[in-house]
């Protein structure tokens, strides 16, 4: 036991002594530590916290230690794992735990801690997404006790017991109580057990004094209303025991973690802003279509909406810039989503003119974004000289502009700078080319002649801000999760490589290796991140991210969160995706390989180009080739000219050669043809180290792999295994445990991360322990003997869909491959059934039943998925429906749905269908109030009940069903 020494003066202070216990297992060289705010537990100081030691009790290892405090002590502390030299290994998720003693506690009593280790999952109540919207209810109950003691021993052989739970759903008129086996809990009877009260935060506590002869104790939770319903909580009952050997403890305090309950299961929809479609939008979903789109979630009982990235993507002053993924600023939004009606209460008839011939103009099958663009911005402007006096003197705006102007000047700077010198290459700016604080404030200086141009950008921002808080508010307040999407790169040419070089890699691009969505990787062109600079700063940079968008968002959706563990980093000048390394990575050392009987380093990271090669590839113009890409190398090799030895070298110098009309094939064919010689290596040279190597991914394609010795083979196919699926796994679990949590911690936010593609063991372990949601499509199966997954299998922790907007929707991806649909119907239905070859409504249906009766915490489902379900909305080809070909670097981000949100909401028997779904799944479902013809309105619980399909289509015949429930239900209205 640590000793404080605790003297006044010449009198001794007697001192309590706190005893910490926690079961947790550990791994061998781990110990349990812990670290408080106060001197004797290290003052958040770790390598001064307290060691704890180990003690089984029957199957469980529980750790524990104690210390002399003052008997007015209180402080907050948590629980770490550290290894022999207190390095953190591991420490635990949640809020900090708090420690008052008891008020007059006596000198010399023993207070013993039973506390919990915080999961992630944890603290998932505590996220914005529940605490505000779906548990908003509860979480506005009026505190009935503070935390503390309320009773007081007197008796010597008494122990007082406090009871500690987390229980963050509670109904109205709903109280939380503890029943257990000794008469002070009631001996197993609700209304005779302990009622707790309610002390904030989801907490509930009470306390209770009993004898020594109420031990061994065994209790559990539960909830019980007035009306005498009431649910106990799930698994075996808790046990509390007291060591008869030892000084026995006068004090217990029991922190029980979370009441133990059926897991809450919601469902939501996925669509872009850009493609939903209003009767009031302009050519493009806009922010406040979002509040119609709430409405039909709410009356089809989904408890989330969730979009695609918002931020400004305006680098090209073109349709390029409608891959929501590359931003321009990751502070500012779009003006695309802008409804310029509601600038002002007083549009001049002109313009109201002007913006209604402009909403018949645009009203077209997909989003014209160049054309939409340029027209809001230009309706904005007229109303913006008319109304900028009012505006930008307005209390609200000043607000806005004090509580943004880190990041606002600089965008509005950048603007006018792009537009200025007609390039968003800011290295292209002459003297503006560096930024610096005190150019920025010349620039933006009320003096400037070109004022009226910034306060312009600030205008718009400030309006969407409005219109996208207002939507914000509205989901709020209808219990709609309003979930966002984080990209993971920036565009080369935005604000923020402008205003912060230091936090980036200009000289190499960002991208991903070869998976489900491209089989020869992708170059998203990206520049990576510096996170050695961005730690320096704990991360500001990102904590202002997601400090910006839980302003409008409750939960997000980390984009490739594999990002954040390693990234697939690519030289500068690559243009597509496969000659890249993982950063950070444990390369392949030259003395590695040089034991391994590995020597020609330059045989395996140099081109290897044999004449038959290039006489295959081109033909005819082999000798066309060479002469203008190559040089003779050895006899029958070549390398490339120093003008041709990159892909952007090569694609510049086929441009100009075009031009000429000097090739004999297509451009773009001699170009991967050319790029294919150029990937034929079989390890890449550390650009910065060259006695470090990489091994090229799927080496064993390669011609120059396989016209290797045997030996040579068998070292690199096994040095390859182990670079690609082991020697990293430590290094990136400690990368992403230094990253995310800062993310994690820097917002309320409900975190997703999209884990799709070549996952690395550690991923889901750390996604585990850090409360992150994992992403499920079923198509794309992280098990590698699956083709298919299967939704009943899936984990809690997980957001699962049937498609994504990085893949065709399932009704295309269904009537796309006849093969693929067989085994899918055979593996999942059963092996007598013929599926439809298109995908009528019962198939959708089916699919959707999947998803929603999967574990996943989530249910979330692309509208195009949803409007499957009935045949009249599959009459437009199912190909238009894809957002995204990933497989497309330069694909037009432009899918809108073909029916408005007003025709939906009138859509009763598509409702009914979809809230049937959800709700017969048992998932929560947001509360709905009808109207009757009287007007009186009544809340309406619907049972899901059995009904017979008429979709106008032949009936499928499915031979196995899900988890014995019958194929489709119905629901059956009944008035509360």
């Amino acid at each position: 036991m640590a000793n404080l020494g605790l003297f006044t003066g010449t009198k001794t202070v007697k001192s309590v002594n706190v005893s910490f216990r926690l079961p947790y297992y550990t791994h061998w060289g781990q110990r349990l530590l812990v670290c408080g705010s106060e001197p004797v537990l290290g003052s958040w100081d770790v390598k001064k916290g307290l060691l704890l030691s180990p003690a089984h009790q029957g199957e469980e290892l529980t750790w524990c230690g104690s210390v002399a405090v003052p008997s007015e002590f209180s402080c907050e502390y948590s629980y770490y794992v550290v290894d022999d030299e207190k390095s953190v290994l591991r420490r635990e998720m949640g809020k900090k735990r708090k420690l008052v003693l008891p008020e007059g506690i006596n000198g010399g009593e023993i207070v013993e801690l039973h506390d919990l280790w915080q999961t992630g999952g944890d603290a998932i109540p505590f996220r914005s997404a529940f605490k505000d919207v779906i548990f908003r209810l509860s979480w506005g109950l009026n505190i009935e006790r503070p935390l503390g003691i309320q009773n007081k021993l007197d008796m010597e052989d008494a122990v007082l017991v406090h009871f500690k739970i987390c229980c963050p759903n509670v109904e109205e008129e709903t109280s939380v109580y503890v029943i257990g086996s000794t008469a002070k809990l009631g001996q197993w009877k609700v209304h005779d057990g302990l009622k707790l009260n309610y002390a904030g935060d989801s907490v509930w506590q009470a306390d209770v004094v009993m004898q020594k002869g109420d031990f061994p104790l065994k209790y559990k939770y539960c909830k019980y209303g007035k009306a005498g319903n009431f649910s106990l909580e799930t698994g075996a009952h808790r046990d509390l025991s007291i060591d008869s050997s030892k000084v026995q403890p006068r004090y217990i305090f029991l922190s029980d973690g979370m009441m133990r309950e059926m897991p809450w299961r919601g469902a939501g929809v996925a669509i872009p802003m850009f493609s939903v479609r209003s009767e009031a939008d302009l050519g493009v979903g806009e922010f406040l279509d979002l509040k119609l789109l709430v409405d039909w979630a709410v009356e089809s009982g989904f408890h989330l909406v969730q979009l695609l990235p918002i931020n400004d993507t305006s680098v090209h002053g073109m349709w390029w810039d409608s891959y929501p993924y590359s931003s321009l600023s990751v502070f500012a939004l779009h003006p695309l989503y802008l409804r310029v009606e509601a600038l002002s209460e007083n549009l001049p008839e002109n313009i109201k003119k002007e913006i209604q011939e402009a909403r018949e103009q645009l009203d077209g099958k997909d989003v014209d974004y160049e054309a939409t663009l340029a027209t809001k911005l230009s309706i904005a402007k007229k109303v913006f000289e008319q109304e900028k006096d009012l505006i930008l003197n307005s209390s609200s705006f000043h607000k806005y502009f004090s509580e943004n102007e880190e990041w606002l000047k600089p965008y509005a700077a950048f603007c006018f700078l792009r537009d200025f010198f007609e390039t968003s290459d800011h290295s292209q700016w002459g003297r503006f080319s560096c930024f610096t604080e005190k150019k920025l404030e010349k620039l933006v200086s009320k003096d400037s002649l070109h004022y009226g141009i910034i306060c312009f950008h600030y205008y718009i921002q400030f309006h969407l801000h409005l219109q996208l808080s207002e939507a914000a508010e509205y989901a709020r307040n209808k219990g709609v999760i309003l979930k966002g999407d984080l990209p993971i790169g920036v565009d080369r040419n935005s604000v923020d490589t402008w205003v912060y070089p230091n936090l980036f890699r200009m000289n190499t691009s960002t991208g991903a290796p070869p998976d489900y969505f491209d089989k020869n990787g992708q170059n998203w062109g990206f520049p990576t991140y510096n996170w050695e600079e961005m730690s320096k700063d704990n991360y500001a940079w990102w904590r202002a991210r997601l400090t910006q968008m839980a302003k409008y968002f409750t939960a997000y959706r980390i984009d490739h969160i594999l990002g954040f563990f390693r990234i697939w980093e690519l030289p500068e000048h690559a243009m597509t995706g496969l000659i890249g390394k993982f950063r950070p990575s444990i390369p392949l050392s030259k003395e590695e390989l040089e034991r391994e009987g590995i020597w020609d380093f330059d045989r395996l990271s140099l081109p290897y180009i044999r004449q038959e090669f290039v006489q295959e590839k081109f033909g005819a113009s082999w000798t066309f080739i060479v002469s203008n890409f190559l040089n003779d190398y050895q006899k029958g090799r070549y390398e490339f000219k120093e003008d041709s030895n990159t892909e952007k070298k090569i694609a510049s110098k086929l441009k100009m050669l075009a031009e000429k009309s000097m090739l004999l094939e297509s451009e773009d064919k001699i170009r991967r043809d050319l790029f294919d010689l150029l990937k034929n290596i079989v390890l890449i040279r550390d650009p910065e180290d060259a006695s470090k190597f990489y091994p090229r991914f799927n080496l064993e394609d390669t011609s120059s792999f396989q016209d290797l010795d045997d030996h040579s083979k068998n070292v690199l196919r096994r040095l390859y295994y182990d670079y690609y699926f082991h020697r990293q796994e430590n290094l990136w679990r400690q990368n992403a445990l230094k990253t995310l949590p800062a993310l994690l911690n820097s917002s309320d936010m409900l975190a997703c991360g999209e884990d799709l593609g070549l996952i690395p063991a550690c991923v889901h372990p750390v996604m585990q322990e850090l409360g992150l949601i994992g992403l499920r499509i079923q198509r794309m199966p992280s098990e590698s003997d699956l083709e298919f997954g299967i939704p009943s299998q899936y984990s809690y922790m997980t957001v699962c869909a049937p498609s994504c907007h990085d893949c065709s929707t399932f009704r295309a991806w269904w009537e796309e491959d006849e093969e693929r649909r067989c085994r899918y119907f055979k593996n999942l239905v059963g092996p007598d059934a013929i599926p439809s070859s298109q995908c009528v409504p019962d198939i959708a249906h089916f699919v959707i039943r999947q998803h929603v009766e999967a574990p996943s915490m989530w249910a979330i489902f692309p509208l195009q998925d949803l409007l499957a379900l009935k045949e009249e909305y599959t009459t437009r080809p199912a190909t238009e429906e894809t957002i995204n070909d990933p497989t497309n670097p330069k694909h037009y981000w432009r899918y809108r749905v073909h029916v408005t949100l007003e025709s939906l909401l009138k859509d009763k028997e598509l409702i009914t269908t979809i809230k049937g779904l959800v709700r017969g799944s048992g998932r929560a479902h947001p509360s709905v109030q009808e109207t009757d013809e009287l007007g009186n309105q009544e809340t309406i619980v619907l049972i899901p009940g059995k009904h017979q399909v008429t979709t106008g289509q032949e009936k499928i015949s499915v031979g196995k069903q899900l988890n014995g429930v019958p194929r489709k239900e119905t629901c059956v209205p009944q008035v509360l």
